[in-house]
């Protein structure tokens, strides 16, 4: 599952125009198989400790992929890559997308659709890293991060597995999702392929006992191992 060069730019400019691009296309909705359990991936990068303001190119990071089924995990990779870009707000595809997509390449089994730590279509050209990732890999994707970029929508009910709709200029985005009750709730983002719906579905399938999906908390503890270890 190679990824052309092409689809991460160094430009600012150039990575706007694509995500322009990509924001406009109306790729087929995907749904979760039906007859046999879905294989969820997870895809997480981190920087070295200390690093300040928005970080510079060429920053070193550590990157980790997993595929889990059933809450098992499957196959995971974990590598070191360099940054491409600092941090701009709208373009973390610049900085964290060839990374990640390498990561996700290497996996040897390739999830039905993948969790990433980034928005989807809660962004400017409605093509966040999220949605952006996943029209790279051709594989479905689902942004799950803390708070919304832009869309706006009330918090849902304070029980498990209760969900609201977030919308931006009027279309639904994604949605607040309680994985605890108590806690605050997390946002699952539309990304390539998937609805606000569909988001939803996966975030409440890969949430076990903690607050935050499985994958995404595994790819996570890798890549901060990796990290310790260097």
């Amino acid at each position: 599952m190679g990824v052309p060069e092409r689809w991460w730019p160094d430009d600012p400019a150039e990575l706007a125009a694509v995500q322009a691009e990509l924001g406009a296309r109306s790729p087929s909705p995907w749904r979760p198989p039906a007859d046999r359990p879905i294989r969820i991936g997870g895809c997480f990068c981190c920087f070295p400790r200390g690093v300040e303001g928005f970080g510079d190119r060429g920053d070193p990071l550590w990157v980790a992929a997993v595929t889990f089924e059933a809450r098992r995990r499957l196959t995971f990779t974990v590598r070191t890559d360099r940054a491409r870009a600092p941090y701009v707000a709208g373009l973390l595809a610049m900085r964290e997308g060839p990374a990640l997509a390498a990561a996700v390449a290497e996996l040897a089994v390739t999830p039905d659709v993948l969790l990433v730590n980034a928005t989807g279509r809660d962004h400017p050209r409605a093509a966040g890293l999220a949605y952006h990732l996943g029209a790279a890999l051709d594989l479905p994707t689902v942004g799950v991060t803390h708070r919304p970029l832009h869309a706006a929508g009330d918090w849902p009910a304070d029980e498990a597995g209760a969900s609201s709709t977030l919308t931006l200029a009027g279309a639904p985005v994604g949605a607040w999702v309680r994985t605890r009750a108590g806690r605050r709730p997390l946002v699952a983002h539309a990304g390539w392929r998937t609805d606000h719906g569909t988001a939803v579905e996966v975030v409440r399938l890969a949430t076990g006992t903690a607050r935050t999906p499985v994958p995404l908390r595994e790819a996570r503890r890798l890549a901060r191992r990796a990290r310790a270890l260097r």
